[in-house]
């Protein structure tokens, strides 16, 4: 038998949920701007279709608000992808609700560690993330990470090929 979405409601009326195929468009305008700004990556739309299991969005009265992603690099991490919120709905605490369902899903994923490339450094230090340096897998693992043909995998690795994406971006960690 199917199970109902996993859904996380707030009193403030803003419901977290899995994201859908339908939620694509919208998504990809909330990291239109950001993408311009150069803060987030735009990927093609395929993207999204692909690694929409990895989603969840925030909505509030229908509308799309806000959305983010844990996509599992290895065994024992993931990372947090693609945390865009509406400019309406800064403030509101409307990322910390999608990072805390996220970081719910790693946990439920059995991963142990979190990263993120990020810009907004306090945002994630107020979460338990803290700035790294150097890799954070073994060599061994990192030679298998190589192999993916992921772009947020080779910004994991902080590969030549994708600094001009990357430049100024803090690499966080959180062990859970």
């Amino acid at each position: 038998m199917p199970t109902a979405p996993e859904r996380l409601t707030e009193s403030d009326g803003i419901l977290i949920r899995s994201a859908r195929t339908a939620d694509v468009r919208p998504m990809r305008a909330l990291v239109a701007p950001l993408a311009a700004q150069r803060v987030l990556l735009q990927k093609e739309s395929v993207a999204y279709y692909e690694a929409i299991g990895d989603f969840v969005v925030a909505e509030r009265d229908g509308e799309v608000i806000g959305c983010g992603a844990v996509h599992v690099l290895w065994e024992d991490l993931a990372e947090i992808r693609t945390l865009a919120v509406a400019s309406s709905a800064l403030g509101h605490g409307v990322g910390t609700k999608i990072l805390t369902q996220l970081i719910s899903r790693a946990r439920d994923l059995g991963v142990d560690r979190l990263f993120c490339l990020t810009f907004e450094t306090a945002f994630f230090e107020r979460h338990g993330f803290a700035p790294i340096e150097g890799q954070a897998v073994e060599p061994e693992v990192y030679a298998e990470l190589l192999r993916s043909y992921d772009e947020g995998v080779a910004e994991f690795l902080d590969l030549e090929r994708v600094k001009p994406n990357t430049l100024g971006n803090t690499r966080m960690l959180r062990v859970l």
